[in-house]
């Protein structure tokens, strides 16, 4: 169906009026994607999408674990399985079934991503169903074959001005030096995660740090693993990294002596317990604080996450295949030691984010309030819809405001939702401002100021792009 202008803006006169007139000034502001996970190889092979089915639907955990949760199997979406057994590859036929269970999304932010993406990119106001399925399929297909419709080109189409993807800590980054090495205008940039040689649970960590200092050049030892970081942070900066990135269980941090952090490495080597774990992770949360003071990367942590809830998914298709579910998450004691020895230093840029709702009135928003360190990043994956936009603006602004908070990030990998989930952030914050005028809290000319700043300033300020 055909995108109405008006929606998500409130529905009393004065208000959505004035959440217009914001949203008009706002609205072809260039995009900002400090976090991601495209793949850069799109841009530096620019190639084609093949077909409808792998651009909206194999690389979307959004979209398949909806379908998963109603008895659809993985293989028949494509999803390629850890044994290299058998899995559909017909795109249509991928196509029809995700057609044919399209209602599931009804009232999902990932329909209204699919719909903006349908109109504004390929011209389609109709809504997916089985009877049209093949006719829109054909249409986009065909679509797809068009230079204009290559990564490259979209990109320019969009508005992106800048977009981070996010890469482990021993990748070469060869797309990146292709994309600096082709000439081509477009800023891509890699986001340093070094989650797989920090997370002591892995069962290939020992083998991980292994490659890590060998790719380094350094020993296998504390101050060698520690050396390793800095050369490869090095490294990613040399291609344009302005950040790193870390997804652990928890926000737990320590400050531990250097014999005992020398001591737990050692430990952690030979098979970690739960406990050494949980303990190098937060060692290494403070370890990474310290090397941004040093190099200037501003470092983001993504806690919360119960990663490959289901097992058997898990062992049938491996990582990142719609099962991480949230659980509550602890700042205010498990970021104590970190902030103790680096809170109050304006050199670090710490953007924390969390899966935890209750968190944001009663931890996040006081300490980002306080710390000179500290900033919140946006509503992030399970909240990244409108509702949970519009809950993190009313349960954070009262305390941190709205200059403590960094904008809004994508965080996907699916490419054409990109401008469809920055088209959602600015027009949620343009109602919840647009609100805030209406009741006489701010003034309108304030309030474009704010918009602007959502919307564009505050991602390039606080990631320093």
């Amino acid at each position: 169906m055909a995108l109405h202008p008006d929606r998500l803006f409130p529905i009393e006169p004065d208000a959505r009026g004035i959440a217009r007139r914001l949203f008009s000034a706002v609205e072809r502001l260039p995009i900002v994607s400090p976090h991601g996970h495209t793949d850069p190889l799109w841009y530096a092979c620019d190639e084609a999408f093949p077909d409808p089915a792998s651009l909206f639907v194999k690389p979307d955990h959004y979209i398949f674990r909806m379908l998963y949760s109603q008895g659809v199997k993985l293989e028949d979406l494509g999803v390629p399985r850890m044994d290299g057994g058998p899995v559909e590859t017909d795109g249509r036929k991928i196509w029809r079934l995700f057609a044919k269970h399209f209602y599931l999304f009804r009232g999902t932010p990932s329909r209204l991503w699919f719909e903006h993406a349908l109109e504004t990119v390929f011209g389609i106001e109709e809504r997916l169903g089985e009877k049209n399925a093949d006719a829109l399929y054909d249409r986009i297909a065909e679509r797809l074959t068009k230079p204009s419709m290559r990564p490259r080109a979209l990109y320019k189409q969009f508005g992106i001005e800048v977009i981070s993807t996010t890469d482990t800590a021993t990748d070469e980054l060869a797309a990146h030096d292709a994309i600096l090495k082709s000439g081509w205008d477009g800023r891509v940039i890699p986001a340093y995660r070094p989650d797989a040689v920090v997370d002591a649970a892995r069962a290939d960590f020992l083998a991980n740090v292994e490659d890590f200092v060998a790719l380094a050049g350094s020993k296998l030892d504390y101050q060698g693993y520690l050396e390793a970081h800095h050369k490869r942070r090095a490294y990613f900066k040399q291609r344009g990294a302005t950040s790193s990135d870390h997804g652990h269980p928890n926000a737990r941090t320590a400050n531990l002596p250097v014999s005992e952090a020398s001591a737990l490495f050692e430990r952690v080597l030979k098979g970690a317990s739960p406990e050494d774990a949980d303990l190098f992770r937060a060692q290494m949360l403070t370890e990474m604080a310290r090397m941004s003071i040093e190099d200037g990367l501003v470092m983001q942590i993504h806690p919360g996450s119960y990663r490959n809830h289901n097992p058997a998914l898990f062992e049938r298709f491996g990582t990142d295949k719609g099962a991480d579910i949230p659980r509550s998450t602890g700042y205010v004691e498990d970021l104590k030691p970190l902030l103790d020895a680096f809170g109050n230093d304006p050199r670090l840029t710490l953007i924390l984010f969390t899966l935890d709702e209750t968190s944001y009135s009663r931890e996040l928003a006081p300490l980002a309030g306080h710390y000179p360190a500290l900033r919140l990043g946006p509503a992030w994956w399970f909240h990244d819809s409108p509702e949970g936009m519009r809950r993190f603006r009313e349960l954070t602004t009262e305390t941190a405001g709205f200059y403590n908070t960094v904008g809004f990030n994508d965080d996907t990998r699916a490419y054409l939702s990109i401008p469809a989930r920055h088209d959602m952030a600015r027009r949620v914050d343009c109602a919840f401002l647009a609100r805030l005028v209406a009741d006489h809290r701010l003034d309108e000319d304030e309030a474009h100021e704010i918009a602007h700043d959502l919307a564009y300033r505050l991602a390039k300020q606080a990631y320093k792009l």
